[in-house]
């Protein structure tokens, strides 16, 4: 089932989440659902957060960025790219040289910025059969990673600007937070 996406102004968007166990109520079906509404979304990441669960969950797959993109392979070490289940993730590390890199959020629709993150992430996480996992990712696949991992801590890709930056898209940010923009999937207004 396509799930609405949570928007921008939302307080479970700046809610740390909480970690589940394996017996969590219908987590199939939340992983799906989660699924079915980041591909109907175009999105290339989703957590739990963007769809109204407070709980330590993200689905990520990187392999569409590189799907059609054979030219990038040696731009981005990661090709072609991962499809994941996170659950209860911590990030252990970041590391290697620090890249910029336009980003968007199904949450905060219509608004894109560069925003700087580290090239490497070493993640601890269960995967959806809860099978324990500590891996090192880099490229596109860490980014993806970093920024829905931000998600479950309460942190959106807008809070890496800089003040002036965030100003000047004040009032963009207010019009998402009043249902004042238009996109081509479920959104929901929460407080």
């Amino acid at each position: 089932m396509i799930l609405p996406i949570v928007a921008y102004g939302a307080t479970i968007l700046r809610k740390i989440s909480l970690p589940i166990a394996a017996d969590h109520p219908q987590l199939d079906t939340i992983i799906e659902d989660m699924w079915e509404t980041m591909y109907e979304s175009n999105g290339v990441g989703l957590a739990a957060p963007q769809v109204n669960k407070n709980i330590r969950l993200f689905v990520m797959d990187s392999a569409q960025i590189f799907a059609n993109r054979e030219e990038e392979d040696e731009v981005y070490p990661d090709a072609p790219g991962i499809k994941k289940v996170f659950i209860n993730a911590k990030v252990i590390e970041t590391g290697g040289d620090d890249w910029v890199y336009n980003e968007g959020c199904l949450s905060i629709p219509k608004i894109r910025e560069d925003i700087t993150r580290a090239r490497t992430v070493t993640v601890s996480y269960m995967d959806e059969s809860f099978v324990a996992h500590t891996e090192t990712f880099n490229g596109m696949t860490a980014r993806i990673i970093l920024h829905e991992y931000d998600h479950i801590e309460g942190k959106l890709f807008i809070d890496y600007l800089k003040p002036l930056r965030r100003k000047i898209l004040q009032g963009k940010l207010n019009d998402i937070s009043k249902g004042k923009v238009k996109v081509d999937y479920k959104m929901i207004l929460l407080k």
